[in-house]
């Protein structure tokens, strides 16, 4: 990732700290990077949305720039701010991406702030959206938690008071915006089933062709919609989605009251 841009502050919360990036203006959008890292890819989409508002990019592993999601596994595994298998259970990292949430809102105005998290961040959407301060959550390809049990395939990896909060948030007229690639084992179909369910009409879906023979080609194992597996060209359905999360993004951030 290029700093070319980007200003560069170091963020407290508890007993967690780390670097958080930041470009653009506007009302605040927090962007949180996927497992390989803060890839170019992800700088990219950053600098995409800085257009129309101010991000805030946190570095939760590795270094700028890196492509290592084998190492950033291991550290996550290693590490306690995540938990990567827990069915039920949240991770301690979301209190401080909470926090952020907070300070973006503070420092941004407006009505609230977006949220887009992505892989094994994406749950952490779903997480943000009990603040208060969250008015525009997009879950991309949410991967937590891993396992290939039918049970994990249904989780949601956020705490009872989490998924309730959240709900409340949902009956209150916050949206919840969700992108996955059909065949995407990593986020699979019964993920997005029991977010139905949870939210009715509040989850919005967008669920892109991935199968065999695709008119788009868009490989089996596709993963990322809007970074790695992102494509620039009019017509193409992951820039579509990316146009979709820029025009939920504008519609919840630009107009809506405090909810």
């Amino acid at each position: 990732m290029s700093a070319t841009g980007f200003s560069e502050f170091a963020f407290s919360e508890g007993n967690i700290e780390h670097r958080v990036f930041r470009t653009g203006g506007g009302p605040g959008v927090v962007i949180l990077h996927e497992l390989p890292g803060m890839t170019d890819a992800c700088s990219a989409f950053a600098e995409e949305v800085a257009r129309e508002f101010t991000v805030y990019l946190p570095l939760m592993f590795g270094k700028p720039g890196d492509y290592a999601p084998l190492r950033s596994l291991v550290r996550l595994c290693i590490g306690r701010e995540f938990r990567l298998f827990a069915h039920g259970g949240g991770s301690p990292i979301a209190d401080w991406m909470r926090a952020l949430c907070r300070k973006v809102h503070l420092e941004c105005g407006g009505p609230g702030v977006g949220v887009i998290g992505m892989c094994l961040t994406g749950n952490f959407a779903l997480s943000l959206m009990a603040d208060p301060s969250v008015l525009a959550p997009v879950a991309s390809q949410p991967s937590l938690p891993l396992g290939l049990s039918r049970r994990s395939r249904e989780a949601l990896a956020v705490t009872q008071a989490e998924m309730d909060a959240a709900i409340a948030r949902a009956q209150s007229g916050v949206t919840l915006l969700g992108l996955r690639f059909s065949d995407d084992r990593l986020c699979p179909r019964e993920r997005f089933a029991t977010l139905r369910q949870a939210f009715g009409p509040a989850f919005a879906q967008i669920e892109i062709d991935s199968s065999t023979g695709n008119r788009w080609g868009i490989r089996p194992g596709a993963h990322s919609v809007l970074t790695d597996d992102f494509v620039d060209e009019s017509g193409h359905p992951t820039r579509e989605a990316r146009d979709a999360v820029l025009a939920f993004l504008r519609e919840r951030l630009r107009s809506s009251p405090t909810l």
